[in-house]
């Protein structure tokens, strides 16, 4: 069943989706293999979102393993790659359609404790800690050998400023922290990953591998 995603699909979704179609009797073991295989994201080592986020508080208590295999059995027609996906992002809060968007977007996005997006031609890195609450932004070798330049350029620095992020004080990038303690908001990670794709396509979509 899992043969070499780029021969299966263009996109990962639609890998995905083809490997679940593949699937006679979809389980969690078939899920969490295919999101490893084509995402390499392992939901085994996934800490799933608190209580207060998770519609049903009695998954909390599984194994991630566990509580996707309860929420197939609770679905009584199977489920498509489009609903596995949302299930993935209500238990874990991984949106897997985003990433495959994002994909050889030239930005590597670590979250969660996992690499989630990772590629040597990238030219940036959205880090986010513990908990997600908080993110820093810096460049990767591969955008210092190409362009030289040992810090973050100043047009995206401008985008970065109004946005709430400052200078590291360990001098690699620029971060933000959560001002109440609680996780970085989607929205506010839409608006820095826009920001960061702004600035690729203006000047150095050229260099983008």
């Amino acid at each position: 069943m899992l043969n070499d995603v780029n021969e299966l699909a263009e996109t990962k979704i639609e890998a995905m989706d083809k490997l679940i179609a593949s699937c006679a009797a979809l389980n969690s073991h078939d899920i969490m293999n295919i999101v490893n295989r084509v995402f390499s994201i392992n939901l085994e080592e996934m800490a799933m979102l608190p209580d207060d986020q998770i519609a049903s508080k009695s998954l909390h208590s599984l194994t991630p393993q566990a509580a996707i295999e309860v929420s197939l059995t609770n679905s009584s027609n199977g489920m498509t790659g489009t609903q596995v996906r949302q299930l993935i992002n209500q238990l874990f809060g991984i949106n897997l359609d985003a990433l495959s968007a994002l994909e050889k977007a030239g930005i590597s996005l670590y979250s969660k404790g996992q690499w989630m997006l990772q590629h040597h031609e990238d030219l940036f890195v959205v880090y986010t800690g513990v908990g997600d609450v908080d993110v820093k932004i810096y460049h990767t070798d591969y955008f210092t050998e190409q362009t030289g330049l040992h810090e973050l350029p100043k047009s995206l620095i401008d985008k970065l400023l109004p946005l709430g992020y400052r200078e590291d004080p360990a001098g690699k990038g620029y971060y933000f922290s959560s001002p109440s303690g609680e996780a970085v908001p989607d929205a506010f990670k839409g608006k820095t990953i826009q920001a960061i794709l702004t600035v690729i396509s203006q000047a150095y979509s050229h260099i983008q591998g």
